[in-house]
């Protein structure tokens, strides 16, 4: 690695680290119902909001009703985006007069952004009218990810209330969450994109004359060239900071309209990362210990980056085969070195890198390269990230509360070493907390194992794969890592949008969100239930680095055993076969 790509590397996680704190703390008095800063210019829309739709902001909910409450929201917001897709040829903001989507391809969209996913299998600039973009996707972008924001809330109050069934008012959360956390730093953060040269417009695609003149396929000459164009900006904004990820444009991040310098790299790179992180402090802040905020985040960071410098090691390496062929791969001052194949050559390998392992660690599943044409081992560890449950980092809210359910069982592992019942945060663990933390777990891993032996054993799945060989699996298999973790992202070689990859996949979106987030709830209501325990000298404490190295292991022995047979034969046979041919 150069200096220059270590100094890239230091920036970003100083930056980052830098914010968790003042981000934190801010989001804990959001959630809390404290003052803020914001409350003078916010604070009257809220309440009329509330006025509106008639919500009592001192009504709380039982963890059924609060459940309730997501899954009626999250049909609304479903049959709301199907709809809208459907429809869209006869809608306004569609200069393009793009026609209705197809029904498989507006189930899974609709899916998909619903749950935070943003798996997409249509090209977006062919594909989704303004109207679409903005009513429909940008919108599931805000309220999907408050929603698990607000998940996350319940849990933390189920950690710090007693005896009581009460754990919060979904409506409140959601609007909190949407007014003065997300909303404030989406605007800052499109306008500073905007600065950058990321497009912001209502007006038609462009069409400009090409300097050099080419020909087609059959030899008509071509002088111009239709550049997509349209409100992207603030798509991207909330895109990043929600962990959503859907591009605008079809390339995502790569594009240069999305993402054209290396400020604005910069700056979505740290809005993926930034309320993930800043969670743990208000997971913290919120239970009255600041460390143990602090600890869940040290282990976050103990897997994220050895993972990161596999993968800069891999990619920088280059491909073996090239390498046997007599290809300089070596970096120097006129060139990157390394496996440039499918990066941006302004973003380099180690943004590419750097990027491809956050997006995959924190459920954003944007991209700025193509991971389908990453090193074996450069494309295993996104692959096996999404696998550990998305909860190093993972989406805003669900990756906290994914990492605390491995936290529910490791301290209940503990406690079975000492013969001592499990305690967390004051409140004992008991047999329907680690029923609910291994359906969170579990449920998850069997769809992406069952999805994609579906996939490679019928017909309708193995006719799309396009590359033969382990590769091929490793697609499938990616796929399904990312439908049913909620992240999105691809290996791209799968022709993935057709009616039995949309079902089957919008089916893994399913599962992957409400089979943990409805576990999570029932945990926050059996835990608010319960009287707090004092800590006493057989306490585990949970703040130290002993419990750290305790919760990384259990999180990266569950993501071996699960995933180890399926990964043997996609990214790691490919890495033998190619490594023999060096």
């Amino acid at each position: 690695m150069t200096t220059n790509g270590l100094l890239q590397l230091v920036i970003f996680f100083g930056v980052l680290l830098a914010c968790v704190k003042p981000v934190g703390f801010y989001m804990a008095r959001v959630y809390s119902g404290s003052t803020t800063f914001l409350d003078r210019i916010i604070g009257p829309v809220e309440r009329l909001l509330y006025r509106l739709c008639g919500i009592d902001k001192t009504a709380e909910m039982t963890w059924r009703q609060y459940s309730t409450a997501v899954l009626a929201f999250s049909l609304m917001s479903f049959l709301t985006v199907y709809a809208l897709q459907r429809t869209q040829g006869w809608l306004p903001f569609n200069p393009e007069s793009l026609p209705a989507v197809s029904p498989d391809s507006s189930f899974n969209t609709a899916v998909s952004f619903t749950t935070n996913t943003n798996w997409q299998g249509y090209g977006s600039e062919i594909t989704m009218s303004y109207l679409t973009q903005m009513l429909a996707l940008t919108v599931q972008n805000f309220v999907s990810a408050a929603a698990g924001m607000a998940v996350l809330v319940t849990l933390i109050r189920g950690f710090t209330r007693h005896t009581t069934d009460a754990i919060g008012n979904f409506w409140v959360d959601l609007l909190r969450g949407t007014l003065y956390i997300l909303l404030p730093l989406s605007l800052v953060l499109a306008l500073a994109l905007v600065s950058q040269g990321v497009v912001q417009t209502f007006g038609s695609y462009q069409e400009v004359t090409l300097l050099e003149p080419t020909v087609d396929a059959v030899g008509a000459e071509i002088t111009t060239q239709t550049i997509a164009v349209g409100p992207a900006a603030s798509q991207i904004a909330i895109k990043q900071l929600g962990t959503n990820g859907g591009g605008f444009f079809n390339v995502n991040s790569s594009h240069p309209l999305e993402n054209p310098t290396p400020l604005s790299n910069l700056l979505q790179l740290l809005a993926i990362l930034l309320i993930p992180a800043a969670l743990c402090f208000t997971f913290g802040e919120m239970v009255g210990d600041r460390r143990q905020g602090w600890a869940v985040l040290a282990a976050m960071l103990a897997i994220f980056v050895p993972l990161l410098t596999i993968t800069l090691m891999s990619e920088q390496a280059g491909n073996p085969t090239l390498a046997q062929l007599g290809a300089d791969q070596l970096a120097t001052d006129l060139q990157p070195g390394g496996n440039m194949e499918g990066k941006e050559t302004r973003f380099g390998i180690v943004n590419s890198s750097l990027w491809a392992v956050a997006t995959t660690a924190a459920s954003n599943g944007s991209v700025n390269s193509m991971h389908d044409s990453y090193t074996p081992l450069g494309g295993l560890v996104p692959m096996w990230l999404m696998q550990l449950g998305e909860v190093i980092f993972g989406g805003v809210g669900s990756g906290l509360y994914g990492m605390l359910m491995f936290a529910i069982v490791a301290v209940f592992l503990s406690g079975l070493m000492v013969g001592r019942t499990p305690e967390y945060l004051g409140k004992k663990i008991g047999a329907f907390e680690m029923k609910m933390a291994s359906l969170a777990i579990l449920f998850p891993c069997a769809m992406v194992l069952v999805g994609t032996a579906v996939a490679v054993a019928s017909t309708s799945g193995s006719e799309t794969i396009f590359n033969p060989g382990p590769h091929g699996f490793s697609e499938v298999l990616y796929a399904f890592s990312s439908a049913g973790n909620n992240n999105g992202s691809a290996f791209a070689g799968l022709g993935a949008n057709t009616p039995f990859y949309n079902c089957l996949l919008g089916l893994a979106m399913l599962v992957g969100r409400f089979w943990v987030m409805l576990p999570v709830l029932a945990i926050a209501g059996s835990l608010a239930a319960k009287k707090t325990v004092p800590s006493g000298p057989g306490t585990l404490p949970t703040h130290t680095p002993l419990f750290v190295v305790l919760l990384v292991a259990v999180v990266i022995v569950v993501g071996a055993l699960s995933f180890f047979p399926a990964l043997a034969l996609g990214p790691i046979v490919e890495h033998l076969l190619t490594s023999t041919a060096r």
